[in-house]
């Protein structure tokens, strides 16, 4: 896969990290000319692909092959830059998906379809889910959300008095709109089938579209 993360910051180069180190073929495009000579130096060994320049700039974008990636990623401080960098790869270069990071929370409501955001990523939300977890067992803490909302993709930590403990995935009564995409148990990921038997404090990873999301939490 050829990814392309516009913002070389911490958590640009996090992710060419990762997926670097999975395989797949990443160009960071960073505005600052001293981070790109740092990390052409550092990353000289790597699979990835350090260029300068404005990814708000469609000269820029076609210079570095935005028309051949399958993934761009806008990761700037900034979310103006984000979204624009999100509308350009959708609009003029046809890009299969776009994923962008939300600074400000307040600026969420923008990151959708119509500035061609396929995924957007909020950190404060995805901490507020991840302590709501910590602390409350048994609550469906959402994690993301998909197509303005449309589709969310939650974490229920089963509890022992779950009426889906001890029972196989098949004979839940959950929704045709969801689907149970992940186990996390204990420190293995357990890929779900119908015969699949949920366990007190499994991490159930769903899938939910529509209005599923009470039936879903009245089931786990």
């Amino acid at each position: 896969m050829k990814v392309v993360i516009v913002g070389g910051g911490s958590v640009g180069r996090f992710i060419a990290e990762q997926l670097a180190s999975s395989g797949h073929s990443v160009t960071v495009l960073e505005l600052e000319p001293a981070t790109v000579r740092r990390r052409q130096q550092h990353d000289s060994g790597s699979s990835i692909e350090w260029r300068e320049g404005d990814g708000c700039d469609l000269r820029v974008l076609s210079r570095i092959g935005l028309a051949e990636c399958d993934v761009v990623a806008a990761v700037t401080g900034d979310d103006e830059d984000n979204l624009v960098v999100s509308l350009l790869a959708k609009q003029e270069f046809g890009v299969p998906r776009v994923v962008a990071r939300v600074n400000n929370p307040n600026n969420e409501w923008m990151f959708n379809d119509m500035w061609g955001v396929d995924l957007s990523v909020s950190t404060p939300h995805l901490i507020t889910g991840l302590v709501q977890e910590a602390v409350d067992v048994g609550s469906l803490v959402r994690l993301l959300s998909f197509d303005r909302g449309k589709a969310k993709l939650v974490e229920v930590t089963l509890a022992a008095t779950s009426p889906a403990a001890d029972r196989a995935i098949a004979t839940l009564d959950l929704p045709r709109e969801t689907t149970v995409v992940a186990v996390l148990r204990q420190d293995r990921v357990v890929v779900p089938h119908g015969d699949t038997v949920l366990r007190a404090a499994d991490e159930v990873i769903v899938l939910i579209t529509g209005d599923a999301e009470p039936k879903v939490r009245s089931v786990l």
